[in-house]
C-alpha cells in the first residue's frame, strides 16, 4: 500500500540527538495528559525512551482506549496498530501515526479486494456459510470489517488456538490471513498436520488450488509472511546450540514451521519477554524475532545473555522508519495545535472491524 510522508525540514534532520531529546521533552512537557505515547517492542531505542507505554500492537491499543483524558495518542508503530487504536478509541481521541510510510509488509500482503476475490471464488466450490474468516492483528481495518461482515474473528499471535477452535466450532474450513505461519504453527498445535492445510496463493486462479484441494483443507493459509521472522532458520538454531548446548530457543509463532518445531519455546512478544524473565540467572538465550526488541532484553536483562538467531541482525524495516526527527516533529506540531498524520478508520468500516475484535474479546 503506498503511503507518502511528508520530507521533514532540516531543523529537523539536522538536529543532534541531544538537541532532538531536549525538544521531544519540552513538547511533552508542554501537552501533559493531552498526550499518550505508544511504543511497540520493535520501536528504536531513541524513540522507546519517550514511551508512556510499550507492548504489542493490540495491547497498546486496549491502553489507549483506557486512556480516555489523552486528546492525541501517537503511536510509535505502524499503520495497522494506529488504525486499532482508531477503531477503539473515543471520538475526542487523536491517534497520530509519526511516519506514514510505517506499513507491515505482512499487513500488505493480503489487501481488501484479493481476499473479497479469494472469498468470491470459493462460494463457488465450497459452501461458503461454512467457511470462517480469520484475521490476524496484523492486517488493516478494511480486512478486520470483513471478517466482521462474514462471521469471522480476529486473533492475535496469543490466542490464535482460541480463535481457531471457536471458527471450528462454527464451521468446518477457515481462511487464515495474512500470515501462514502463525496459521499453520497453531493448525499443528491443535493436532492437525499438513494434510489439513493449503496454501491460498491470491496471484492465482483459484489460490492455485484444485476444486478437491479447496474442499479437503481444514485450513486455508493465505500466502503471506513476516519479512523479519522469515530470516529465522533451522541452520541458525543448530549453530547456536553447537555454541550453547544448554541455551534456550525461544521463537515467535510468525517464523516457519520447521524453526518453531526445533525451538524450546513459541509465543508472542509479550510471551518471549515472560520467557526472559523467567530463564534462571546465567542463561544463554537465543531469540528469533525482531533485532531491537532482542538488543533490549539483552540490556534490560545483565543477568542473562540475550543474542539474535540471526548473526545478520533482522530490523523491521517498516518499524524502523519512526525516529527521533519523526517523533520531534509530529510532538511540536501538537503543541502548535496542528494535528498531522492522524489516522481515520472509516466509521463504517470501523464499526464492522470492531465487531470482529469484540468477537476475539468475547472468545478469549
Amino acid at each position: 500500500m503506498l503511503r507518502l510522508q511528508t520530507p521533514l525540514e532540516e531543523r529537523y534532520t539536522a538536529a543532534a540527538p541531544e538537541e532532538l531529546a531536549e525538544r521531544i521533552a519540552a513538547a511533552k512537557a508542554t501537552l501533559g495528559d493531552r498526550l499518550f505515547i505508544l511504543g511497540h517492542h520493535y520501536q528504536r531505542d531513541e524513540v522507546i525512551r519517550w514511551a508512556d507505554a510499550r507492548g504489542d500492537s493490540f495491547k497498546l491499543a486496549k491502553l489507549a482506549a483506557a486512556t480516555p483524558e489523552a486528546d492525541y495518542i501517537v503511536f510509535c508503530g505502524v499503520h495497522f496498530m494506529a488504525e486499532a487504536a482508531d477503531i477503539l478509541t473515543g471520538d475526542h481521541q487523536q491517534v497520530i501515526l509519526p511516519d506514514l510510510n510505517a506499513g507491515c509488509s505482512m499487513a500488505d500482503m493480503a489487501e481488501l479486494w484479493a481476499v473479497t476475490e479469494a472469498w468470491e471464488s470459493l462460494e463457488d466450490v465450497v459452501d461458503i456459510d461454512r467457511v470462517v474468516p480469520i484475521t490476524y492483528m496484523n492486517s488493516s481495518a478494511a480486512l478486520k470489517a470483513f471478517v466482521g461482515r462474514n462471521g469471522g474473528a480476529v486473533c492475535t499471535s496469543s490466542n490464535a488456538r482460541a480463535i481457531l477452535k471457536w471458527a471450528f466450532e462454527r464451521g468446518d474450513q477457515v481462511l487464515f490471513f495474512p500470515d501462514q505461519h502463525l496459521g499453520r504453527n497453531t493448525g499443528y498445535q491443535m493436532g492437525y498436520d499438513e494434510s489439513h492445510m493449503a496454501v491460498w496463493n491470491p496471484r492465482k486462479d483459484l489460490g492455485g488450488l484444485t476444486e478437491a484441494q479447496c474442499k479437503d483443507a481444514r485450513f486455508l493459509l493465505w500466502k503471506g509472511h513476516c519479512s523479519v521472522h522469515q530470516r529465522f532458520s533451522v541452520e541458525q538454531i543448530a549453530d547456536f546450540r553447537a555454541k550453547y548446548p544448554e541455551g534456550i530457543v525461544v521463537v515467535h509463532p510468525e517464523c516457519s514451521h520447521e524453526v518453531c518445531e526445533l525451538a524450546d519455546q513459541v509465543g508472542s512478544t509479550e510471551y518471549i519477554l515472560r520467557a526472559v524473565a523467567d530463564a534462571p540467572a546465567g542463561s544463554v538465550i537465543g531469540v528469533g524475532t525482531e533485532i531491537h526488541m532482542v538488543n533490549r532484553l539483552a540490556n534490560e536483562t545483565p543477568d542473562k545473555t540475550v543474542m539474535s538467531l540471526d548473526p545478520l541482525v533482522c530490523p523491521c524495516s517498516t518499524m524502523f522508519r519512526i525516529d527521533g526527527p519523526h517523533l520531534c516533529w509530529v510532538l511540536e506540531e501538537l503543541v502548535e495545535g496542528r494535528v498531522p498524520n492522524r489516522i481515520e478508520v472509516d466509521p463504517e468500516v470501523a464499526e464492522w472491524a470492531k465487531v470482529a475484535l469484540d468477537r476475539m474479546l468475547s472468545i478469549t
